[in-house]
């Protein structure tokens, strides 16, 4: 990411800044890779470090289910009931090590503030507007939003709208305990996006509003997650009271619909849709496009054996067309070392069509990925079957 600065910060790191009365602000560095990636300096009305009181909050357990067969999975989230908020009401669906991914449909609105205590999150707002209220700023939020929020954050949602009739919101949630980041290969080595890079600087949006809050009493809460725990932090001063801020870790959004997607004579194979990177997984936007223009293109997906990596789709929008029985907001997963590819007939009549209208996130890792008790809930038991 590029450099970032909002309201007041001293002309040197590490100095006095002080208020109108010559009250002194709190500086508050934070670091990722211990001191050795990107960091941001904030400062503060109040030390960040007085507390009134830690209490216990009640943890959300992932629980993994072992498979007794490896098969390819199809998962209709949305027969999962809505509820809680936008922390509270996520459903774990798939998750290794690595990587866990989560379906949230909140009906309730955030009652304290969250801080990611040990991952970093990519959000993405299938349905819904909003602001992401973070600490270094506000960020409007609509359809098509990916939310990137580095470890460390302290962030609320504010809905103010949603396309779903049940639920304030839809969300596909990607938590990760290691740093994303844009693809290697996008930047140059002065750090800039590179020309011919699917998306550019002008397309990010860093936080764009800071709001000091000096109010004092409270008590206000910050719920830090550390794991499937959740620890409540009481203050008896707004956590918004940043004045400045500076620095290269921030949160920020990027919609799917800035991603300037590549098409070939013949099929393009995923990389060439990368969006981000993390360690042993990558995410991948399939967006809307001209299909390729080789007078005997197969327009589809060939049928495919990744060896190494599972491969996981999020259907946002538009005709699936080399998938049969899929709908808005099915997750297929496609383990290893088995083939998948087009349905039955898919191939044949992608042939004289010019264009997609499709739209989905695709995460693939490179460790196996299990189901959760709420995967179960929402399995289509026969999907293996679906090629006949």
């Amino acid at each position: 990411m590029y450099y970032m600065k909002l309201g007041q910060v001293p002309a040197k790191r590490h100095t006095q800044l002080l208020g109108p009365k010559g009250e002194l602000r709190y500086e508050q560095v934070v670091t990722t890779h211990g001191f050795d990636h990107r960091y941001a300096c904030l400062y503060h009305l109040h030390p960040p470090t007085r507390v009134m009181e830690v209490v216990e909050r009640p943890p959300q357990p992932i629980e993994l289910v072992p498979q007794k067969v490896k098969r390819h999975v199809h998962l209709r989230p949305l027969g999962l009931k809505p509820g809680g908020d936008a922390i509270s009401g996520r459903n774990p669906l798939l998750a290794n090590a690595d990587v866990t991914l989560a379906i949230c449909r909140p009906t309730e609105k955030m009652a304290y503030f969250y801080r990611p205590g040990d991952c970093d999150e990519i959000i993405f707002i299938h349905q819904g507007q909003g602001t992401l209220q973070t600490w270094q700023g506000n960020i409007p939020f609509a359809e098509g939003d990916y939310l990137v929020i580095p470890r460390g954050t302290t962030y609320r949602f504010d809905f103010s709208g949603s396309a779903d009739p049940e639920a304030l919101a839809r969300m596909l949630v990607i938590r990760t305990p290691s740093m994303i980041r844009l693809p290697s290969r996008y930047v140059n080595p002065a750090g800039q996006l590179r020309l011919g890079a699917p998306f550019y600087e002008r397309d990010i949006r860093p936080p764009s509003l800071l709001q000091t809050h000096e109010e004092t009493g409270g008590p206000w809460e910050v719920r830090v997650q550390t794991g499937d725990q959740f620890t409540g932090y009481l203050f008896d001063f707004h956590p918004f009271d940043v004045v400045g801020w500076d620095g290269y870790c921030y949160p920020w959004a990027f919609n799917i619909y800035n991603y300037e997607p590549l098409a070939g004579r013949v099929h393009l194979p995923p990389p060439f849709q990368q969006t981000f990177q993390a360690d042993r997984f990558v995410v991948c936007s399939f967006c809307p496009r001209m299909l390729e223009d080789h007078p005997q293109a197969i327009k589809v997906p060939y049928v495919h054996s990744n060896v190494d990596s599972d491969e996981v789709l999020y259907y946002v929008n538009g005709n699936f067309s080399s998938r049969r029985g899929i709908g808005v907001s099915s997750i297929t997963l496609h383990p290893s070392g088995i083939p998948h590819g087009p349905h039955p007939g898919a191939i044949e009549a992608s042939l004289k069509a010019t264009r997609t209208e499709e739209l989905a996130v695709m995460v693939d890792t490179f460790a196996p990925l299990q189901l959760t008790t709420e995967a179960l809930q929402c399995d289509q038991a026969d999907y293996p079957m679906s090629w006949k």
